[in-house]
């Protein structure tokens, strides 16, 4: 026997490239495995009832991960815990009907003010303590640089120029050292709320905000403590904010065209 070839025309770049091509449709078949831990198996649109859920070739048996400072235990997916459908819409008739809120829209958990049910307690660094903190709290001096303006003591303003309220005091993220909130007390002594940096804008007339209006403020969701805001307050407090972009007034409800 002369001549024989084992692999035909192989070379070692056609045996990499298919070595690759293997290693890539495993790795994508375990990543749609594995994210469907959470969340999973679908609901359907309109009465909630679970597809699937049990197939092997698709689902992932429950895995259990031990949470950090002594936190317990937390075991996904989470098929029996979902979450239940809004009864604070109108009915819809056909799947993908977008939803219709009944009552106050910004604290409706539904669309622009939708929420992830996290854990009602603070966000804790590395060492185990509640991470976002009033100023007043933080062990060293914390101040405002120079160059900016200490918004502390300034009036806060909606998005149609009324005044709601005055800073308060200022809260950073003590893991990451800025700034997440300011604590706004509200005018005629209806309390403190907090609103995200991130959706102020602060110069030396005021704190400002084109989010909500001067009298939505008084809806704001609030803290349990004065001290600590945990992770399901967050989602609340910055849900109320993102979802007076579309619902804040009338007008931006409609479409631009």
């Amino acid at each position: 026997m002369t001549n024989v070839h084992l692999v035909g025309g192989l070379d070692i770049a056609e045996l990499t490239f298919f070595a690759f091509f293997l290693f890539f449709l495993g790795l994508v078949w375990y990543l749609r495995g594995e994210d469907r831990r959470e969340g999973y198996p679908v609901e359907d649109d309109l009465t909630g009832a679970a597809h699937g859920g049990t197939e092997p070739l698709f689902f992932k048996p429950p895995k259990t991960f031990k949470l950090p400072h002594g936190l317990g235990e937390i075991t996904t997916p989470t098929a029996n815990a979902r979450d239940e459908l809004p009864t604070n819409v109108l009915p819809r008739h056909w799947a993908g009907e977008p939803l219709d809120v009944v009552g106050d829209k910004l604290t409706s958990g539904v669309g622009p003010a939708s929420i992830a049910q996290r854990a009602d307690r603070p966000d804790l660094d590395m060492h185990g303590q509640p991470r976002i903190v009033p100023t007043r709290l933080v062990a060293h001096p914390v101040t405002v640089h120079a160059n900016d303006v200490d918004p502390r003591g300034l009036p806060v303003y909606g998005l149609d120029g009324v005044a709601a309220g005055t800073v308060k005091e200022l809260w950073m993220d003590r893991a990451e050292s800025c700034l997440r909130y300011l604590e706004v007390d509200l005018a005629g002594g209806a309390g403190s709320i907090l609103m995200p940096i991130t959706m102020s804008e602060v110069s030396r007339r005021g704190v400002m905000t084109d989010a909500i209006t001067g009298a939505q403020f008084a809806g704001v969701p609030r803290t349990k403590s004065m001290d600590q805001v945990t992770l399901l307050e967050e989602e609340k407090i910055t849900a109320y904010f993102g979802a007076g972009y579309l619902w804040a007034t009338p007008e931006r409800a409609e479409p631009l065209i």
